[in-house]
């Protein structure tokens, strides 16, 4: 397996270079006049496709700060929430409750961003001279405090209501309008999200990324190098921030809406079990992880017409069951994950 992650690692493609191209085609073909649909009865899996991709780009970030770095991030759906919210706000066009500014969207998006990093800051300068559980519990707390707050300050926010109005830059460029929206979104998601992918892998396999991981195998032995720890750690903590906040903006912009329930502790599970699965550290077997489990979910909420006496609310439960023995396995069997590396993670194989 060693052998098959090591060739994973090393497929000889330039994500940065192919990534700037899906973005050059992905803006042509929007602009241009043609457009695709997509097939009958295969709208529910290119809509899994479009969650994929955004949670890609949270988890791209996240695999920097746990799997190079060591941090322990349990709230990315902060950041995820934060970004998506703010452009929401500056945006949308007199929504049905809360507060909307009707400002352009590539305003929006930038605050998103800004949002999201200055969130990074704030809780980066108070919490990462913790230890690794600390930091979990910190920041997986205040990942439920900003849920909490979207839903309190309805006057802002919408509450459970949510946002509408919220502008639809894709679908608004895409004529045609039904099912081609769709795939025109995901093909530019998809090409910003590979882009930023070879951007940050770029970093994990620089000079830099190896500092990162110094730190995570020995952060006082790093520190006597002469290497400035906290401030490395600050910075990779904002950059998966800002990924973040802007993958949570670009959710907005694609359904038109912000809502509560577009931002729980449900995407931090994913994005975490993905990583873990695929393994932590390897920057393409993470996203193999999130493509497991996320298929599992799309897969498996089929199965529930062939079990009639297992109600919907039960068989939801069954799921998590099922998800939650899936890691169990892997953490017992494959610790480092099924693409990871042992000695670079340090554990047992």
């Amino acid at each position: 397996m060693t052998d098959l992650s090591e060739y994973v690692e090393e497929l000889p493609v330039d994500a940065v270079h192919a990534g700037l191209a899906a973005v050059v085609v992905a803006l042509l073909f929007l602009a241009s006049p043609l457009f695709v649909q997509a097939p009958s009865g295969s709208l529910v899996f290119f809509e899994v496709g479009v969650l994929f991709v955004l949670y890609a780009m949270v988890l791209v970030g996240l695999n920097l700060q746990f799997g190079h770095a060591g941090l322990v991030n349990f709230g990315p759906v902060a950041f995820f929430a934060v970004g998506g919210y703010t452009a929401a706000i500056l945006t949308a066009e007199d929504p049905f409750q809360g507060v909307g500014l009707g400002l352009p969207w590539p305003v929006g998006l930038a605050a998103g961003v800004i949002a999201a990093m200055a969130l990074g800051v704030l809780l980066g300068i108070s919490t990462l001279r913790l230890r690794d559980d600390f930091l979990a519990i910190v920041t997986l707390a205040v990942a439920e405090i900003v849920h909490g707050s979207i839903i309190t300050f309805r006057e802002v926010t919408g509450g459970t209501s949510g946002l509408q109005n919220v502008p639809q830059p894709v679908a608004a460029t895409t004529d045609a309008g039904g099912s081609a929206e769709i795939v025109s979104t995901i093909l530019v998601f998809g090409a910003f999200a590979l882009l930023f992918y070879g951007v940050f892998r770029r970093l994990s396999a620089s000079p830099y990324g190896r500092v990162l991981r110094a730190i995570r195998a020995d952060e006082q032995v790093t520190e006597t190098l002469g290497k400035r720890v906290f401030r490395y750690k600050l910075v990779v903590f904002v950059y998966g921030a800002a990924l973040a906040g802007l993958a949570g903006a670009l959710l907005v912009f694609y359904n038109g809406a912000a809502s509560d329930t577009f931002f729980t502790i449900d995407v931090t599970v994913i994005v975490w079990v993905g990583m873990l699965i695929g393994g932590a550290g390897s920057d393409r077997g993470v996203l193999g992880g999130l493509a497991i489990i996320m298929s599992f979910q799309l897969l498996t909420r089929f199965f529930n017409d062939s079990i009639p006496f297992v109600t919907q609310d039960q068989f939801a439960s069954i799921r998590l069951m099922l998800i939650g023995l899936l890691l169990m396995v892997i953490i017992k069997y494959r610790p480092e994950g099924i693409w990871g590396n042992a000695d670079r993670l340090g554990v047992d194989s």
